[in-house]
């Protein structure tokens, strides 16, 4: 999904490392290897890691906050967001579960249970910049702008130097058909980090559509759009009502 919302984990990814043996490490350091390889990106890695741990005895609440975050991580959402709920249930004021779950409500479309498990996760004093970044992208979902605006502009303070950020309010200028402003967006997250998925596609409807070139924004909006996605409808009709060539 294009308003990557910074639900991608988009670290960095450093060079593999074999993973542990069973005879050679104890469960918990296998936990603790497994959630860096999450963190890292190395997704494979790190549930061959969860399955050292568990044959050597791991088990519980440690075990499930990694499997929560794996199935975040690789896009199983709805497994995702059952591990969340069952945590949560526990810990009903953990700012990180509730962001993480909250992010995998919005992922699946449930903007309702994602807004208030964002809403609680942002009213606490541990809530960091993805929660408020997904705030955004919740509210622009409902076109509520305002708010949208306002949990953006927070989530910059948290993380000034986030590009999924800047691109989150490109997206959301995009909604409203405010081209010009989504490009200057895009342009602002791709100064920060070029490499940011789809964004180059992102500023290349931008820009198209900045200048009144229909054609070329509605070629640059096949190749961002994902078929599965649900939140391309309201840029669509922004974009359908487009001037410009034909």
């Amino acid at each position: 999904m294009i308003i990557a919302l910074a639900l991608a984990l988009a670290l960095a990814d450093p060079a593999p490392t074999a993973p542990p043996s069973p005879g050679t490490s104890s469960p918990s350091i296998s936990l603790s290897e497994a959630g860096r390889a999450i963190a890292a990106g190395r997704l494979d890695q790190a549930k061959q890691m969860l399955g050292v741990a568990v044959a050597a005895g791991a088990k519980g609440e440690p075990v499930d906050r990694l499997l929560a975050d794996l199935a975040l991580a690789r896009g199983e959402y709805q497994s995702a967001l059952g591990f969340y709920r069952a945590l949560l249930a526990t810990h009903p004021s953990d700012p990180l579960l509730l962001e993480r779950a909250g992010i995998a409500a919005l992922r699946l479309g449930r903007t309702t249970e994602a807004t208030a498990l964002l809403d609680r996760a942002t009213q606490l004093p541990g809530a960091g910049w993805r929660s408020w970044n997904a705030r955004g992208a919740a509210a622009d979902t409902q076109g509520r702008w305002e708010e949208a605006d306002a949990a953006y502009a927070r989530a910059v303070q948290l993380g000034p130097d986030r590009a999924e950020i800047a691109n989150n309010q490109g997206w959301s200028m995009m909604l409203r058909g405010h081209w010009a402003e989504a490009l200057t967006n895009f342009e602002r997250a791709a100064a920060i980090d070029p490499k940011l998925p789809r964004l180059a596609n992102n500023l290349e409807l931008a820009r198209a559509a900045a200048s009144g070139d229909r054609r070329r924004a509605e070629a640059a909006f096949a190749q961002a759009i994902e078929l599965r996605s649900r939140w391309y409808a309201r840029a669509a009709d922004n974009l359908a009502a487009l001037g410009g060539a034909k």
